[in-house]
């Protein structure tokens, strides 16, 4: 079954064991994810040796990206339950036509971002707090925003390659970007070999260049007629009505994503008041969280692929088994996490960075955070069946209660008024978080999203 999970299989999912097919969809999404978290934690580990100021360039830039990642995470979301709903009705004209549509949408919004990332991206690192060292390293700013395009479109086509069930492609794809990020890191950051020395910017070039290279990969997979979607020269024009339904479901899931990633730009403000240590600090904390969330969201994905194919075969009850079946699954793994932050937080913290003060501000964030691991578990996976649904609605009102209302206010009144400093923002963290997954599954038992149309 690994052997199959890894080369990739033409299972249809809407048939036979729950557990195999969690397996096989789970395996290679997990291992995407891990792919997509080592971006950040090659670029901490090689940055961090340039000092506070350049850490906290990555993670002041980080909390801009997650706008892009706001945006680019709602568009694949509505195209991953497109794409899934037409696979489970056998539909693979339609399969092709709205992953070409969803291209183009991704294409038109990253010109946006980019334009405007490279011509305010100095103004955008004074405005979250960012001193004059780390406002002079603009550059790597202006390229990660400017370079939003291949972000898009990573996401986008891996979200059709796994609404199709070719999760295996999509990992495929982030072993690819990765392996060339892993290579040209270092290279463009020390100026090793005939590699000019770049310092942090390098980081950015290399980044850039390793996700480019994996959509360049991933265009050639939809052309090439060997797999589930295959995008024929006839599918490549502009389809008006497929578009307006794909940006039907992508405005509420886009605005799902930009309430839970604007409200973390709005945690970083808060930190940032506390100076560039604590801010390196918080930021190797939060790539190491990323590289533990990112393989349960690879979990929770799978849920959102059996969700959609189930509802398009007209089998509901196969839909909600799938969500309570990978929920179960996502407990144990974070379950475990969380034990070993509360353990080796220090040890984990020290592989970046000697700097007592940041040390010391990571290991309080990793402990804190992990309080909600369990819960938050249970709380992606639910959300993710919404999504696999197309229900983007009611994940979006879930995301505004949890981290609006709740967690700023929280981290804001513990961190500045009742002076508890970094660990009263860090606290807000699994306070929000329990209230996440509470509304979460009660919403969910309602089910209402397994009559959602799309």
């Amino acid at each position: 079954m690994l052997k199959e999970a890894l080369q990739g299989t033409h299972q249809d999912f809407t048939e036979g064991s729950l557990n195999r097919a969690i397996v096989l969809l789970a395996i290679p999404m997990i291992l995407e994810m891990v792919m997509e978290s080592l971006f950040g934690i090659v670029d901490v580990f090689f940055v961090s040796r340039l000092g506070s100021d350049a850490i906290a360039t990555v993670g002041l830039t980080e909390s801009l990206l997650t706008i892009v990642f706001g945006v680019a995470i709602g568009l694949s979301i509505a195209t991953t339950a497109f794409v899934a709903r037409r696979t489970g009705e056998k539909d693979t004209e339609g399969a092709a036509d709205v992953s070409v549509q969803a291209i183009v949408l991704g294409l038109f919004v990253s010109a946006i971002v980019g334009i405007i990332g490279i011509a305010t991206a100095p103004r955008l690192l004074k405005l979250m707090g960012g001193p004059q060292p780390v406002q002079a390293n603009s550059r790597y700013t202006q390229l990660m925003l400017g370079g939003s395009a291949v972000i898009f479109l990573l996401f986008l086509i891996n979200g059709i390659f796994r609404g199709a069930g070719d999760a295996a492609l999509a990992m495929r794809t982030l072993w690819l970007a990765n392996a060339i990020n892993i290579v040209l890191d270092p290279c463009l950051i020390n100026g090793w070999g005939p590699f000019p020395r770049l310092g942090v910017f390098g980081a950015s070039v290399a980044t850039t260049t390793g996700r480019g290279i994996g959509v360049l990969f991933q265009l050639w997979q939809l052309s090439n007629g060997r797999n589930r979607v295959i995008v024929r020269r006839r599918h490549v024009r502009l389809d008006i009505s497929v578009m307006m339904r794909l940006l039907r479901v992508s405005a509420t899931g886009i605005i799902q994503f930009l309430i839970a990633t604007a409200s973390w730009i709005g945690l970083v403000r808060v930190i940032s008041t506390f100076g560039s240590p604590i801010v390196a600090g918080y930021t190797i904390a939060i790539r190491i969280i990323i590289f533990t969330i990112l393989p349960a969201w690879g979990l929770s994905n799978a849920a959102a692929t059996l969700v959609g194919q189930s509802l398009g075969a007209k089998k509901p009850h196969r839909a909600e088994s799938s969500v309570y079946r990978t929920g179960f699954y996502n407990m144990l793994y974070l379950g475990l996490i969380s034990i070993a932050f509360l353990l080796f937080s220090h040890a984990l913290v020290s592989v970046f960075t000697s700097d007592l003060q940041v040390s010391t501000t990571a290991v309080s964030c990793l402990k804190i955070i992990a309080l909600a691991y369990v819960s938050y578990a249970w709380g992606m996976v639910l959300m993710q069946g919404f999504n696999g649904a197309g229900d983007t609605t009611t994940p979006t009102l879930i995301n505004f209660l949890a981290f609006w209302v709740v967690q700023l206010p929280i981290a804001y009144l513990l961190a500045i008024r009742f002076s508890l400093g970094p660990r009263g923002a860090f606290s807000a963290v699994p306070i929000a978080d329990l209230v996440f997954t509470a509304a979460a599954l009660i919403l969910f038992r309602r089910g209402a999203w397994k009559r959602q149309t799309i």
